[in-house]
């Protein structure tokens, strides 16, 4: 692999990081506005599905991480 394909593969793996680490940020303070409203069991589904993407999107995170390491 040339340098500059090297550089645009490592750029484009930051990237994602940056919208990944993004969203899961967005993702947190979702589940803890909904978790704080007067009846937190009337969001019960939305705040599973927050906390499932939470760790798939963890699980994307150190993916990229690796990724990065070997190229």
């Amino acid at each position: 692999m040339c340098d500059s394909s090297k550089e645009s593969s490592i750029e484009g793996l930051a990237e994602a990081r940056r919208q990944i680490d993004s969203i899961v940020h967005k993702l947190e303070k979702t589940v803890h506005t909904l978790e704080s409203k007067g009846e937190p069991q009337r969001y019960r589904s939305q705040i599973t599905l927050a906390h499932r993407r939470i760790k798939a999107l963890t699980i994307a995170l150190g993916l990229i991480e690796k990724e990065m390491k070997n190229i």
